[in-house]
């Protein structure tokens, strides 16, 4: 009896789904207005402690519709030469958090701040995804310790 009562148990907990939440966590970093690549380096530098020189990692600062700040979040973290980014997670992040632009921030450990093929690549993607939603991606920006670069300012957007 015992054991069918497992079974049951076992069976309605296969058969349920889990209720998903969007959940907020307080950061020290004030909202701040962003209107140029510039803006964004600075802002991303707040968030990246020790990824910017050891591993490369990918963040997207998310907006409203006033360029202000809504939040940020890490997408991956990988090795010295890269990092991969799966464009569904990008995209959950901007809907849940209904960000109307967002803009893409990674590092390059090496220090070398030119975008690979693999990145204006992965930059033209995110693009035909965000058009579905009506988010708009406002600037990729690559930084290293010493510089930045900005595919809005380099005219790849």
């Amino acid at each position: 009896m015992l054991f069918e009562f497992k079974k049951l148990i076992i069976m309605l907990y296969k058969s349920t789904i889990p209720e998903l939440k969007l959940k907020k966590i307080k950061s020290n970093l004030i909202k701040k207005k962003i209107t140029t690549s510039k803006d964004a380096s600075d802002y991303a530098r707040q968030f990246y402690y020790d990824d910017l020189s050891i591993y490369e990692s990918f963040f997207l600062i998310l907006l409203n519709k006033s360029n202000l700040t809504i939040g940020f979040v890490k997408i991956s973290q990988g090795g010295i030469a890269g990092t991969v980014v799966d464009k569904m997670i990008v995209m959950k992040y901007a809907i849940e958090s209904l960000a109307s632009g967002i803009i893409l921030i990674h590092n390059h450990p090496s220090g070398n701040t030119n975008p690979s093929n693999t990145d204006i690549q992965l930059t033209n993607n995110l693009k035909e995804c965000c058009k579905l939603f009506n988010i708009y991606i406002f600037d990729h920006v690559i930084i290293t310790e010493e510089n930045y670069y900005s595919f809005a300012d380099n005219n790849l957007l």
